[in-house]
């Protein structure tokens, strides 16, 4: 997870987009936010679910729909950081790369040991390891 030093002040989010959206497309999009924020919770908890992608999602579509619960995200003390990191040039902490490294090895190796059919493991493996070598790619904070 991302974490920020104990004495770093916590800023105010982005300003969301300025034009208003019609009812219909708010309300979709915040029933996109809080499903997407429900997901990144069970995330954190089930080994193998992305807590990250979830959040960001949730973010964006709370910016667009509910300023409100896009305050809330961004000041909560485990969401926030995350955001806050993301939103200071796609920053993602080394405990979060080192965390994602260790469930998706995890994971390869559950893969391994449980599914017979060897294109699926390849596909799946090969999978988690582009998307390691983009997530130790990003910046991290300082």
């Amino acid at each position: 997870m991302a974490t920020t030093p104990p004495d770093a002040p916590i800023t105010e989010p982005p300003e969301p987009s300025p034009r208003p959206l019609p009812w219909p497309a708010r309300w979709l999009l915040q029933v996109f936010a809080v499903l997407c924020l429900v997901m990144g919770a069970i995330g954190v908890i089930v080994p193998g679910l992305p807590t990250t992608v979830f959040i960001l999602m949730a973010a964006w579509a709370a910016a667009r729909s509910s300023p409100r619960l896009y305050r809330w995200l961004w000041h909560h003390r485990l969401f926030g950081p995350l955001l806050r990191n993301w939103a200071q040039g796609g920053k993602v902490s080394r405990r979060a790369k080192w965390s994602a490294a260790l469930v998706m090895s995890l994971s390869a190796v559950v893969l391994l040991l449980t599914v017979s059919r060897p294109w699926i493991v390849a596909v799946a493996i090969g999978s988690m390891a582009c998307v390691l070598a983009w997530l130790w790619r990003r910046p991290e904070p300082s």
